[in-house]
């Protein structure tokens, strides 16, 4: 099984992980990292650490919240190091949820990834592009449901 390590900004990543388990269900080693403002670079690292060591998985797949911001940049320093580690940024949560799912089926970390960069596009919709509204037809007015 493919470890997923969430970081964000604040308690977006615990956030995120207490949304899914609401849908997915309760998760095994999945990480939620916080990153404070009173922290930096090194704090990310230590949390990185932890959270791979603290796994028994031989893949690690980090998801973070955004692209060049303080928990990407520590975990693309944490993975360019190793070969058994990948980053996707934009975390959100159908992402998170895709991404649980296919793990829970056995997928293993192209699936994953790839699952994660679908799944995050995917996720966001316009309601002015989705919706089409009924039109209302004479014999139809008056008529309360």
């Amino acid at each position: 099984m493919v470890s997923l390590i969430i970081a964000a900004h604040g308690h977006l990543a615990e956030g995120l992980l207490a949304s899914s388990a609401m849908i997915v269900g309760p998760s095994d080693d999945i990480t939620a990292v916080t990153f404070d403002p009173s922290e930096g670079p090194d704090d990310l690292l230590a949390k990185y650490t932890s959270a791979v060591e603290a796994s028994s998985s031989q893949e690690h797949l980090f998801l973070v919240d955004l692209f060049g911001g303080s928990p990407y940049n520590a975990a693309a320093r944490f993975g360019a190091a190793r070969e058994d580690c990948d980053v996707v940024t934009g975390v959100n949560l159908p992402m998170l949820v895709e991404v649980l799912s296919r793990r829970l089926g056995g997928a293993g970390m192209p699936e994953l990834v790839e699952a994660a960069r679908s799944a995050g596009v995917d996720g966001v919709k316009i309601l002015s592009e989705v919706f089409v509204p009924t039109t209302t037809s004479d014999d139809d007015e008056g008529d309360e449901l």
